[in-house]
């Protein structure tokens, strides 16, 4: 194999693949090649920044064909911003992609044996379609290569965005975001322009200074909103103030709250969250059940294929009204409470206290009987005692974070033995792996993923699973 060393130029590779993180894969000599800014079938000339054993990574140096798959980007802020790294690549390609992904993933990781993949569903909206999103403030603005070049002088350093990639401390400015509806580009921007004109300072995070820290803005679909501003310096004066602003700019804000949170991260966690006008929560609807969501809660980002998601939950596990249900990782209990009228009891376990109170309030005010919650870590909670205690669970649905389950927490699964278990997954590579355990006691009998969001690498996956007769 040739020697490769660092910002050395690969010439007129062709882009076969891409990756789950979004970053385009050409082949050298059998060495790897990810790529930044390029998509299947472009052959690019490639600047090498990392070189290891396997693999090297680096960025587009030049285009020497164009590949039919792309599109034009719609966000000035694309290239730079690192949330949308699809957006120049057809939708049409990105489905097939993440159909891809995890046929890979469960032949590569879970080594698993499965049926054919249904046909992946694709998202109604390709823009606009995110119910929360979250800006952080920082006084070390990020200058794109084109402001450096300007030669323009900036002495004003603020900036309201999303962090670089790669750069903890480093925000982009962003102007206009094409993942949440207005009125959150007016929001953001109006705070923006007001904390400029007041002088308002904004975080420091390498000095750990500051008064603005971050906003979180969310939207449903009964057109409620919730923005939650959180400050480093607690001044008394200036947030009030600032709040009372946006109250009078944004009457629309159902739910306008604020933190104090001086902490190492931007995390609410253990922190105290007040109202200062509005309700302390929005609601969101789903088959006419109404769903509280509080700062702290877990909902799903993308409310109507949210529903879809859950609509092929139920549909898996199948439910007569004779079942005990578990429902593990249950959130504000939205899946729960969606196949409770379907089920003879569900178990909710979560770890976030806030949310567990939400799904308890959730089943009350839908007047929904046969749930109950509980609080605490899922592999200390669900032990062979709390099945013993609430009866074992006919169907199992569980919905766990990106790193998937815990190996303890498989373990009593497979000792529970339920008939079926409904796994969600937002990332099926740990899925894969998860299912590849679980398979020793269960076939999987099918398979359907789903978009949640377009322009990005993300796919979920939700996955039946039956008992093998002995």
């Amino acid at each position: 194999m040739t020697k490769i060393k660092k910002n050395f130029v690969l010439e007129k590779l062709e882009v076969v693949d891409i990756s789950t993180e979004g970053k385009a894969i050409a082949k050298h000599e059998g060495l790897v090649v990810f790529i930044e800014g390029a998509v299947p079938g472009d052959v690019v000339d490639v600047m090498v920044h990392r070189k290891k054993n396997s693999f090297a990574e680096g960025k587009v140096h030049q285009f020497i064909k164009y590949s039919e798959r792309r599109v034009d980007p719609v966000c000035k802020h694309f290239g730079t911003c690192g949330g949308c790294k699809w957006q120049n690549m057809s939708y049409a390609s990105q489905l097939e992609f993440k159909q891809k992904y995890v046929f890979d993933a469960f032949t590569r990781i879970g080594k698993l044996t499965f049926p054919e993949i249904q046909p992946i569903s694709g998202n109604k909206d390709q823009y606009f379609y995110r119910n929360k999103l979250e800006f952080s403030f920082s006084n070390k603005k990020w200058l794109t290569t084109e402001q450096m070049k300007s030669g323009e002088t900036f002495e004003n350093k603020n900036a309201l965005g999303f962090h670089i990639p790669g750069m903890f401390d480093k925000i982009l400015d962003i102007e206009h975001c094409s993942l949440q509806a207005d009125p959150s580009n007016e929001i953001r921007n109006a705070i923006k322009h007001y904390a400029f004109e007041n002088n308002l300072s904004f975080f420091d995070i390498r000095n750990k200074g500051g008064f603005l820290r971050t906003i979180m803005i969310r939207t449903s679909s009964t057109g409620e909103i919730m923005l939650v501003v959180s400050v480093f310096e607690y001044l008394e004066k200036e947030l009030f103030g600032l709040l009372e602003f946006i109250k009078s700019r944004f009457p629309q804000i159902t739910c306008l709250q604020y933190v104090h949170n001086d902490k190492g991260n931007d995390t609410f966690f253990g922190l105290d969250i007040k109202t200062y006008h509005g309700k302390d929560y929005i609601e969101e609807q789903m088959e006419g059940l109404r769903f509280k969501i509080s700062a702290k809660s877990f909902y799903q980002t993308n409310s109507p294929q949210a529903q879809h998601l859950y609509e092929i939950t139920r549909d898996y596990a199948g439910l007569t009204g004779r079942e005990i249900v578990y429902d593990l990782y249950t959130g504000t209990g939205t899946i729960a409470n969606f196949v409770a009228r379907q089920a003879k009891q569900v178990i909710g376990i979560e770890y976030v206290e806030d949310a567990i109170e939400d799904a308890k309030e959730n089943s009350k005010n839908n007047n929904i009987s046969n749930t109950q919650f509980y609080a605490g870590n899922m592999k200390d909670v669900l032990n062979e005692d709390f099945v013993m205690k609430h009866g074992k669970p006919d169907v199992i649905i569980t919905d766990p974070p990106r790193a998937g389950m815990d190996p303890e927490v498989v373990s009593v699964i497979l000792k529970a033995a339920p008939e079926k278990i409904v796994y969600v997954s937002c990332n099926p590579s740990t899925q894969a792996r998860d299912l590849s355990i679980l398979q020793q006691a269960y076939k999987i009998e099918k398979t359907q993923p789903v978009d949640m969001f377009p322009q990005t690498a993300h796919v979920e996956n939700v996955v039946l699973l039956t008992k093998l007769t002995e």
